[in-house]
């Protein structure tokens, strides 16, 4: 009998620890801050899923000048209004390559689900673009505007720094231009030509630069400092050998002009230091990258000109850039005649 009631006892003993076992887990679990929750990694696509914070991205247009005007005006307006910047795909194809760039970025299939409110932003910073309403917010436009972004310049520099590869393949060559020189100064000019030559007259009342232009720009730097080295890119080499005066030994005609992959000749002309633009956001951006002093074409269209309605100098150029007029006598001489 004896032996039959502790063999009750004991199994009585087993039933109760379960129980208190099973308990015990069910309790650790119910105090786990992640209990039913998958801890999305930052690579992971998951965790851009629309959510209660809200998603605000910019359309991708135009080549690399664009694409970072536009990355950069996110960047900021984002932060202004309290939400977090996604970038698309499209974007980040054309960025990541070159540049340490750290927003996020949306898959295809997110982008398609969402239901976006549209905002499209003039290209100059506006009061009332720091009170956009809207948790799913896709910015359209050009945006490229320093007025945007430039109070968080250092951040906008450090999103924009190039990849150890493309930075070293720059310094390499700008290195190998110096020859027995000691007080070399790098001077990064880009002249705009393509479709530009064409599409200034005859749609926006305006010009590109000549060569007289670019002969003052390069005279500035030449009575300024000792040893200059003109490193030239251009979406119009053949141009720039036949109207750029190489004769002095100063001038490099180094950018291969490949408007499909500008990524080297970008490089080039942020690693110099100082830059001559004409017109077109890739100048705009070479300059603010490269720091130093800027020339930028000025004045370049008609004061009736349809292009001043979309861009504003003021807002393109920063203040401590040095603008030289351009020369308008073939479109005046063209409407006097």
């Amino acid at each position: 009998v004896w032996l039959r009631d502790h063999g009750t006892l004991l199994l009585i003993f087993l039933y109760l620890l379960t129980i208190l076992g099973i308990t015990f887990f069910l309790q650790l679990q119910s105090q786990s801050p992640h209990q039913g929750q998958r801890i999305p990694s930052p690579s992971d696509p998951q965790q851009l899923s629309p959510t209660d914070q809200g998603i605000w991205t910019v359309n991708s247009a135009g080549r690399l000048g664009n694409q970072m005007g536009e990355y950069a005006t996110l960047y900021a307006l984002a932060k202004i209004n309290g939400y977090q910047a996604y970038i698309l795909p499209e974007m980040h194809q054309q960025l990541a390559p070159f540049f340490r760039i750290t927003l996020p970025v949306l898959s295809s299939d997110v982008v398609q689900n969402i239901p976006w409110k549209d905002y499209e932003l003039h290209d100059w910073m506006s009061e009332e673009y720091r009170h956009i309403e809207g948790k799913y917010v896709r910015l359209t436009g050009y945006p490229c505007s320093w007025t945007f972004y430039h109070h968080l310049r250092q951040e906008i520099l450090q999103e924009f720094s190039f990849h150890d590869q493309v930075k070293e393949e720059a310094n390499r060559y700008l290195a190998g231009l110096r020859g027995q020189h000691q007080n070399v100064t790098y001077v990064g000019i880009h002249v705009r030509r393509g479709d530009y030559v064409q599409v200034m007259p005859q749609v926006w009342k305006g010009v590109v630069a000549d060569k007289a232009y670019l002969e003052k720009a390069m005279g500035y730097f030449r009575a300024k400092y000792q040893e200059p080295i003109f490193v030239v890119t251009s979406n119009g080499m053949e141009w720039c050998r036949e109207n750029i005066d190489a004769s002095r030994g100063d001038v490099y005609f180094s950018g291969d002009g490949k408007e499909s992959s500008p990524g080297r000749d970008f490089a080039l002309l942020a690693h110099c230091n100082h830059t001559i633009m004409t017109i077109g956001t890739f100048g705009i951006w070479a300059g603010y990258l490269a720091g130093g002093e800027t020339v930028y074409l000025a004045n370049y269209t008609l004061p009736d000109s349809p292009f001043l309605k979309i861009f504003k100098p003021e807002a393109a150029f920063l203040p401590e850039w040095i603008g030289i007029n351009a020369d308008l006598s073939a479109l005046l001489s063209g409407i006097s005649g």
